[in-house]
């Protein structure tokens, strides 16, 4: 579907007015890549998938990078605004509640998925962040009392700076959101522990 800003696959609710997961795949991945994870973590919500609009030699992301740990952050800024646009208008479209949406990002995605909490966070209740980085400090601070965000980072992830969880749990808890962080026993790539406590997790949020 292309007659929003971003390629992207939707998926209606089996049980409609539940919660919304808007999926965000990472490096090399498309629209495609996070539907069944999005199944597992919550099966019969409905799914939206955006395809990344940044291309790092033929693989898509959400936005630029220098290096490998080098983000560009100007243009994760422009593009966070860009992809929360998408979101606003996708909810009129597909008649779900931003309230009641979740974004669940896998590195790069989890990445942008930070940014839509903490510069755009009307057009969420939340975010589940896989292997994610803490990318920079936001300005004016918002204010996140009623979000929530869960952290699932890995314990031997190389591509993780050393302290960036706690670096990033301290920044969405001091700007008020409900911050659960669990350190798994692997690297980037994702275990099983993520899936079940992620779900369990989601499961527990409480919807308008």
């Amino acid at each position: 579907m292309s007659e929003l800003a971003f390629q992207h696959i939707y998926q209606p609710a089996q049980n409609p007015g539940g919660i919304t997961l808007i999926l965000l795949h990472g490096t090399g991945g498309d629209e495609h890549d996070l539907l069944q994870l999005g199944a597992d973590l919550l099966p019969g919500a409905a799914l939206l998938s955006p395809r990344g609009q940044v291309s790092e030699n033929g693989a898509l992301r959400f936005f630029r990078r220098s290096a490998v740990g080098v983000l560009d952050i100007t243009d994760w800024r422009v593009r966070t605004h860009q992809l929360a646009d998408f979101i606003v208008k996708a909810s009129e479209k597909y008649d779900f509640n931003p309230a009641s949406a979740f974004a669940v990002g896998l590195s790069n995605g989890a990445n942008i998925a930070s940014g839509l909490l903490l510069m755009r966070p009307k057009v969420l209740a939340g975010v589940v962040l896989f292997r994610p980085m803490f990318v920079a400090e936001v300005s004016p601070q918002p204010n996140l009392t009623r979000k929530a965000a869960l952290i699932s980072a890995g314990a031997t992830d190389p591509l993780l700076p050393p302290g960036d969880t706690m670096r990033l749990q301290e920044q969405l808890a001091c700007a008020g959101a409900d911050v659960t962080v669990h350190i798994q026993q692997a690297g980037h790539n994702l275990v099983p522990n993520d899936i079940i406590q992620s779900r369990e997790w989601l499961q527990s949020r409480k919807i308008p």
